[in-house]
């Protein structure tokens, strides 16, 4: 074979090679093409949610304003001295319970009782005088009858009475000056309370309002609780007030874990104060188990008013956004809506609806992170709320009250108030 025969042989088969790798490529892509024209068409939309509802229900709602508030005694008294001297005895115990006019203290009073000596010698002195004088006068008065002294004679001895008697009044004050003294050295109680710790020791000299005093006497029973208002809660409460309306307080220890005691509003102050917008109120309580200590920081929960028969839903429900205030209600068709709602107060588990919102009508619940205004749903559980009256919890951070447009939390145990 020659070599041009050879070589056009080899070209053949190159040529041929090529062609099948062609038409192997051609039908792989027409595989392709025939698998991706004939697959199925992709489902469009996304799945339903899967959200938690709830029906909204007609029940009562207390109006409840949370505070922190302080313990204020009715009275704390710092005794002091009113005069000078040594302090000779001290007649009470630190923290011992003290009645009004129980004895507490003695100044010496030897120098006091001296001066009142002296000013009674005084007044028996010029007692005499004077009895001299109206004996004198007595008869000056019978000599001028009968026109036997001059004039001016009589005039004076009548101005000589009365310069006795004025000096007798001055002595007679003295000695009341000098007693009152020794009742000042004789130190009681100005009012029933407890006593703290001994301020002065005997043997030291007190001086007249010296400080730190005597000792100090606080009020232990009853009491009062100091707190304050915002003053857009202050209408209703004033509202109230002006009704003769007694409104309850109930005191919570700084924690919430526990209640303290229960008592009744009683005094607003005059004036608001400018740099926080709030207006101090004070309610009392009997303490009578001394569960309120004076200072004490506590939590204070006064019921304002009782909402009756208003629209319940539950707290989460409520949600603030763009919209303002707003609820996911439930369509008929599985899909949901936004729902602007004027909101009320709540206790934490519960939120009144004031406007924007029917009983029976269903609100999402839970799952509305992802939801949209036409949003697919599907109800995991439905379950009505529960109706009734709220009762108002142990600790603040569940209950609160809240006016029209404030700002609500998404969890269900949101503390905020207007």
């Amino acid at each position: 074979m020659s070599a041009d025969t050879m070589q056009a042989a080899g070209h053949f088969r190159k040529r041929r090679g090529m062609l099948i790798a062609v038409v192997v490529l051609f039908a792989a892509i027409a595989l392709v093409l025939v698998h991706i024209f004939n697959r199925p068409p992709a489902k469009t939309g996304t799945p339903p949610q899967v959200v938690s509802a709830a029906a909204a229900s007609v029940g009562d709602m207390p109006e409840i304003l949370n505070e922190l508030g302080t313990v204020t005694p009715v009275a704390t008294v710092t005794v002091l001295p009113q005069l000078s001297g040594y302090l000779t005895e001290v007649g009470y115990q630190e923290g011992q319970d003290v009645t009004k006019g129980q004895f507490l203290a003695q100044i010496d009073p030897r120098q006091y009782e001296i001066s009142k000596q002296q000013a009674e010698a005084q007044l028996a002195k010029d007692q005499a005088s004077l009895d001299l004088a109206r004996a004198d006068l007595a008869r000056f008065t019978q000599l001028h009858e009968q026109k036997s002294i001059a004039e001016q004679t009589y005039i004076d001895q009548k101005f000589t009475v009365q310069q006795g008697e004025a000096a007798v009044k001055a002595d007679q004050a003295s000695i009341a000056q000098f007693a009152l003294d020794l009742a000042y050295c004789r130190i009681t109680a100005p009012v029933a309370g407890r006593v703290g710790l001994r301020l002065v020791d005997p043997g030291n000299y007190v001086t007249q309002s010296s400080s730190p005093g005597i000792v100090v006497i606080t009020t232990m029973k009853p009491t009062t609780v100091q707190f304050t208002v915002p003053q857009n809660a202050l209408g209703k409460v004033l509202q109230r007030i002006n009704a003769r309306a007694k409104l309850p307080v109930t005191v919570y220890n700084s924690d919430n874990t526990k209640q303290l005691a229960t008592g009744t509003l009683y005094a607003v102050s005059n004036q608001m104060a400018t740099s926080t917008g709030t207006v101090s109120l004070r309610a009392t309580f009997p303490n009578d188990d001394e569960s309120l200590y004076p200072n004490e920081f506590v939590n204070v929960q006064l019921l304002v008013d009782t909402l009756q028969k208003t629209v319940l839903v539950p707290t989460p429900a409520v949600q603030t956004g763009a919209p303002g205030d707003y609820v996911y209600l439930v369509n008929a068709d599985d899909t949901v809506s936004v729902h602007k709602v004027t909101p009320g107060p709540s206790d934490g588990k519960y939120t009144a609806i004031l406007a924007g919102l029917s009983a029976g009508q269903t609100v999402v619940t839970d799952g509305m992170d992802r939801l949209n205004d036409g949003a697919k749903i599907k109800l995991a559980q439905a379950k009505p709320a529960e109706a009734g009256s709220a009762s108002a919890p142990a600790s603040s951070s569940s209950v609160s009250t809240q006016q029209h447009g404030s700002k609500r939390a998404r969890s269900s145990t949101s503390s905020s108030q207007s």
